[in-house]
């Protein structure tokens, strides 16, 4: 980006890259007078801290941090579609994506036909070298995500969730983790509660919208949801309830340059992207003119 920045002509100095330790260079950015503004993308644990640093000079911040995607299936939806595309946006890079679905909302007539047909989709799944053709999950970013990953699995099956998919037996090396599916998944469970970041998935029934609106908005993150269905009345009614910035009704891309990306509550403060993604870097001056002698022309 820097290279590019300098062949389209940006002087020298206004778009730079630091390298280092991270702690301290966000916390010399952050007490800088000279730094107006600043936008992070990352955890919320880490946003928390640079908003926090930034108080001293009160600084301009946009933070794009974690979410908790709900991705609800209305009853009227095509189970085998909605079954395919949750695992479009549970497993996009390999579950590793602030908006890629965590809890998985379906009616609970459909329940055992969803799972049968979600767990069908998933074992087709190819994990190995995301280099190579053909494969579909590749591994995570560092061990540690990984016994993240075996942690959240733990808890949820000791808390009395139900593992339908996921031998962790074989795998290509150990950074890897074989997607996993989990249902009867309840709010006590980490796995319900947090950002997953792995492929884990956690499938919940629910009874009305009315029922699936309070356990979609019962998290602290608010970035990303789905709702996969036709009736339009019953997307209207989830589009305005689901307290989430983004919501994407029958698609699994929602992003793009032009797109206002952000979330609400705890998974950051503005917006990237899009217009509106000028405003975190600009503030609004007013001018208030009086006593001006209007007959000399000015």
């Amino acid at each position: 980006m820097a290279e590019l920045a300098e062949r389209a002509g940006i002087p020298a100095g206004v778009f730079n890259v630091i390298t280092g330790d991270a702690a301290m260079i966000s916390a010399t950015l952050c007490a800088s007078d000279k730094v107006r503004a600043l936008s992070f993308t990352g955890s919320t644990r880490v946003g928390k801290l640079l908003l926090q640093q930034s108080a001293e000079t009160v600084k301009k911040c946009s933070m794009e941090l974690g979410g908790n995607a709900p991705f609800i299936v209305l009853p009227d939806m095509d189970i085998q579609e909605a079954a395919k595309a949750a695992i479009d946006a549970k497993f996009q890079t390999s579950g590793q994506d602030c908006l890629a679905a965590n809890r998985i909302f379906v009616p609970r007539e459909h329940y055992e036909e969803f799972v049968e047909a979600f767990a069908t989709g998933m074992q087709k799944l190819n994990v190995g070298n995301g280099m190579l053709n053909g494969v579909d999950i590749g591994p995570l970013i560092n061990h540690q995500a990984v016994e993240k990953a075996q942690m959240l699995v733990d808890d949820a099956l000791e808390k009395g969730a139900t593992l339908v998919v996921g031998n962790q037996k074989k795998v290509p090396g150990e950074n890897f983790f074989n997607p996993v599916l989990l249902t009867n998944v309840t709010p006590d469970m980490a796995v319900y509660r947090e950002e997953n970041f792995c492929p884990v998935a956690g499938v919940i029934a629910y009874d009305s919208l009315d029922d699936v609106i309070i356990a979609a908005n019962d998290t602290e993150y608010g970035l990303a949801a789905y709702i996969y269905g036709h009736d339009i009345r019953h997307i209207w009614k989830l589009m305005r309830g689901l307290d989430f910035g983004m919501v994407s009704v029958n698609s699994v891309k929602m992003t793009g340059h032009p797109i206002p990306f952000g979330g609400m509550k705890q998974s950051g403060l503005g917006r990237e992207g899009s217009r509106h993604g000028f405003d975190e870097y600009s503030e609004i001056k007013y001018y208030c003119l009086g006593g001006l002698d209007t007959a000399s022309g000015c």
